[in-house]
């Protein structure tokens, strides 16, 4: 792997309520190359679209980076002000969320809110902000590019603005892409396009992107290498290849057996019995324990750290050289 370019070493993200400080993510560590998409995956509430927002330095209060570090292009950013924060999100970091009628303003046309964008972050005049703004639609599949830029986000289908919000993140040409659910309220055809066009992006521009779904298909179309997180931590990390022809926790294994094969006969899909632990609740040990039926003695007591799995590697204590009985 060349150089990362985002570095994530240990992050930490707290909650402090009422009852006390609740800790949402616990001790998250990953990479990404440039060119690279790194796969985040997992249940609802895992903390797969934390660890996106922490990077961008986007946590809701009263969340906040309890520890650890965040680098990117050999800096450190997780303790950055929040006026050069935000020049590094629209100039360097990109983002693209789920619903994009939240990134899009109704009352601008398409064009006035990306020539904005172009003109803050690339210093571009009007002529050259339209014509930029142009070559992005062009780029991002809209059809008739000279009409529609003149329009409003109300007059797109969901695909197309979703295509919109992929342009704006593309706008100042950032390094990093984080995309946080992208695809989840497209249908097939439109969602196969979109990751096609993110895709392309990273061959083309050497864009990096962090992927953020619940869909392991996606993922499998899409990513490099994937992470995969439970209960606020990655339990498995690595080529999205032996991930999903080879989960080595129990976790991944669950999630990969709940995933239907074209032309398998199969009885019934896998089920994960029970539910991710409320971030109150989370068990001892290793917390998918009491849902995995692997646990022994050692998994209700230890929480077990990324251990090598075969050419991936997976926080589970099936992976311990000790025996474990």
């Amino acid at each position: 792997m060349s150089q990362p370019l985002l570095e994530v070493e240990h992050l930490r993200v707290e909650i402090p309520t009422r009852r006390g400080v609740l800790t949402a993510l616990d001790d998250v560590s990953f990479a990404i190359a440039p060119g690279e998409v790194l796969g985040v995956v997992g249940e609802s509430g895992a903390g797969k679209s934390l660890t996106g927002a922490a990077v961008i330095g986007l946590l809701e209060p009263p969340a906040r980076v309890a520890g650890g570090r965040i680098g990117f292009a050999g800096r450190r950013i997780d303790d950055l002000a929040d006026p050069a924060m935000r020049r590094l999100r629209g100039k360097e970091i990109g983002a693209i969320f789920q619903d994009p009628l939240t990134s899009l303003d109704p009352l601008y046309t398409i064009g006035s809110q990306l020539a904005e964008t172009i003109r803050v972050h690339l210093g571009l005049g009007r002529a050259g902000a339209r014509r930029r703004a142009l070559e992005l639609l062009n780029e991002v599949g809209i059809p008739a590019p000279e009409r529609r830029i003149d329009q409003y986000p109300h007059q797109f289908s969901g695909g197309m603005r979703q295509r919109v919000v992929i342009a704006l993140a593309l706008a100042a040409n950032p390094r990093l892409v984080i995309a946080d659910e992208p695809t989840t309220a497209l249908d097939v055809s439109i969602q196969a396009q979109i990751i096609a066009l993110l895709r392309r992006l990273t061959r083309e521009h050497g864009t990096a992107v962090m992927l953020v779904t619940h869909d392991m298909g996606v993922i499998a179309e899409t990513a490099d290498r994937v992470a995969v997180m439970y209960a606020g931590r990655i339990v498995e990390i690595g080529a999205v290849r032996d991930v999903v022809l080879r989960p080595q926790h129990p976790y991944t294994a669950g999630l990969m057996g709940a995933i239907p094969v074209l032309g398998a006969r199969r009885e019934r899909l896998l089920q994960i019995d029970g539910a991710m632990p409320r971030l109150g609740a989370i068990p001892g040990g290793c917390a998918f324990h009491p849902r995995c039926a692997h646990a022994f003695d050692r998994c209700r007591s230890e929480r077990p750290e990324l251990l090598p799995a075969g050419p991936s590697a997976a926080a589970c204590w099936l992976h311990a050289e000790a025996d474990h009985g």
